[in-house]
């Protein structure tokens, strides 16, 4: 097998392949090839190609996002590694293991004005869990380090002891970094960074190892929760007849059956989840904004709940965070392993146990259910929701909610479905999503950066087929995503056009003005036809009810090549159509 011939890189190389790093993206550059020569002459790693780093980062992060293990980027020095910026935060708030390593210049080189040359020390400081600056290796005894590094030497014998002595130091210190970070980004589930400073020579090859990397196994510690903690716990929730159990980001199947059950037996219980909560029991709450929206000040002191329960990442109804936060909880506990976020600014508790831990613990040992119409009340205002629903998508016109409501109702089953930011993941909220669909969304920054390269990279680890839904402004914003040699046939992408930042309209502000339409809307005529043509994508249009009914007919059977449908709606009727949605619903 060839081997890059620096040390440093073949440590790199030969840890992540120990502890199980199989996915590599690398992206294009030269301080970068021995990483390059390294991952992709061993047949253990699949690796990837991809140009444009920001689009490069996302991809890996809907590989990691599937596979839920530790999905690596490789990148040249300079701003390249700036480009996984978006990324990187949207892993942290996700909760996401992307492992980043970046090639970087000797450390005499930084500062002085070289080329491609940045400060990549600690670069993404806020927003990863690890660190690791390697060190340079040492090429030969020609290479004398700094004073500051080493002091004068007697004789030259003592040099080559002193240097050999360094080597060493520096390559265990590596070793131990490089472990660290690996197991940070599995045990945290989080992004971590590894700095590679080279020197040329880049591109020299061996076929014999010349180290061999110490592996240190991670460690995971588990918190037990205090007796006291629990016992408090208990006394409030037997004692309380106004539950709410509100779920954030969740993977499907994650909550064991055995618990959904019994939390849906107790009637002074209500659960309220999201489309991204992946979580499904007919006796629970979807839709949190069709249910809160409309209410009055007296039904919303009626829901409020004595004790609020959350689990799961970050939540996406700003209705929900509204009506919390005025109504507070008399106690806010959230279960997390990880980190508790105080959403709602009355966080009481942090039970530092996975949610199906905690359960176990708990509900066998709740001693009865409190009687309550908390549940049967807010059942009644389900159903009634629902049937104002029905009765309001029959009677709008085409519009991007029409659309929503044909488009979500059109994906087979068994499919994953993941949603752009924005507009989209708020009017998917709206809709109940069938439970063999898995939802999938960058809520961890929200951002409209990466969304289709994310989507592309969840399709191409997953066994499942993946639709993407998206706006304009965030497909053209993302397009480089489609620059790419890994897109499966059976991907399929939805963009809805109505012309511009369409949520911007539904949101206060002047509309129909020449600064709105320009600087918060930003209107435009461009379509995806061109797109689709010059990267290989199959394209159809659909304009009005009849052509989007004809499309979604054979939209989703297998082809040669991956489908983009795009939607014209008119924009000028979208706000208005959403905004009195809520009125009408009440």
């Amino acid at each position: 097998m060839i081997y890059p011939k620096i040390p440093l890189a073949q440590t790199v190389i030969q840890l992540c392949k120990t502890k199980g790093v199989k996915h590599i993206i690398i992206s294009p550059g030269s301080r970068n090839a021995p990483l390059t020569i390294g991952f992709t002459n061993d047949p253990f790693f699949t690796c990837y190609s991809i140009v444009d780093e920001r689009c490069a980062a996302f991809f890996a992060l809907g590989i990691a996002q599937q596979l839920k293990e530790p999905t690596a980027v490789v990148c040249t020095s300079g701003s390249a590694l700036l480009n996984y910026y978006p990324a990187v935060s949207e892993a942290f708030y996700s909760n996401i293991p992307l492992l980043v390593i970046s090639a970087d210049r000797p450390k005499h080189l930084v500062g002085i004005g070289d080329g491609q040359t940045i400060n990549q020390k600690n670069v993404f400081e806020n927003h990863i869990l690890y660190s690791a600056n390697l060190k340079l290796d040492l090429k030969d005894e020609k290479q004398v380090p700094s004073h500051e590094e080493l002091p004068i030497f007697k004789n030259l014998e003592d040099k080559f002891e002193r240097l050999l002595g360094l080597q060493k130091d520096i390559q265990t210190n590596n070793e131990e970094e490089i472990n660290t970070a690996i197991n940070v980004a599995n045990i945290k589930k989080g992004p971590v960074h590894i700095n590679v400073p080279f020197d040329e020579p880049l591109y020299d090859m061996v076929e014999t190892l010349s180290v061999s990397p110490k592996v240190i196994e991670a460690a995971a510690k588990e918190e037990d929760v205090e007796d006291y903690v629990l016992k408090s716990c208990f006394e409030d929730w037997n004692s309380a007849s106004k539950k709410m159990i509100l779920v954030g980001v969740n993977g499907p199947n994650e909550i064991e059956k055995q618990w959904l059950d019994e939390i849906a037996e107790d009637d002074s219980v209500i659960v309220l989840t999201e489309s991204t909560s992946n979580l499904h029991h007919p006796s629970f709450f979807p839709s949190i904004d069709k249910l809160i929206a409309p209410l009055n000040p007296d039904e919303k002191k009626q829901l409020q709940p004595d004790i609020l329960v959350t689990f799961g990442g970050l939540i996406i109804s700003k209705k929900i965070k509204q009506f919390l936060r005025q109504y507070q909880p008399k106690h806010h506990w959230h279960i997390d392993d990880k980190m508790a976020n105080d959403t709602f600014f009355c966080l009481e508790t942090h039970i530092k146990k996975s949610p199906n831990d905690f359960f176990k613990l708990f509900l066998p040992r709740v001693t009865h259910y409190v009687k309550s119409n908390y549940k049967a009340t807010w059942t009644a205002v389900k159903q009634h929701r629902s049937k104002r629903h029905k009765a309001y998508m029959a009677e709008i016109p085409f519009s991007d909610f029409k659309v929503f409501n044909s488009v979500l109702k059109s994906i087979p089953d068994d499919y994953i479905l993941q949603s752009g930011n924005s507009s989209t993941i708020r009017y998917t909220q709206l809709f109940k999503i069938p439970k063999s669909i898995e939802v999938y969304c960058n809520r961890g920054t929200s951002g409209i950066d990466g969304s289709t390269s994310t989507a592309i990279g969840c399709a191409v680890a997953s066994t499942k087929p993946t639709v993407f839904i998206t706006g304009d402004l965030s497909f053209f914003y993302d397009s480089n995503a489609l620059w790419n040699n890994y897109i499966p046939k059976n991907l399929r992408i939805i963009v809805v056009n109505n012309r511009g930042g369409g949520i911007f309209r539904i949101l206060p502000g002047h509309k129909n003005t020449e600064n709105f339409d320009t600087y918060f809307e930003t209107n435009h005529n461009l379509t995806a036809e061109h797109v689709c043509k010059m990267y290989g994508l199959d394209y159809e249009v659909a304009t009005d009810e009849a052509t989007l009914k004809t499309s979604l007919e054979s939209f989703y059977k297998e082809s040669e090549q991956p489908k983009l449908l795009e939607i014209f709606t008119p924009k000028a009727i979208n706000d208005e159509i959403l905004l009195n949605y809520f009125e009408f619903i009440r």
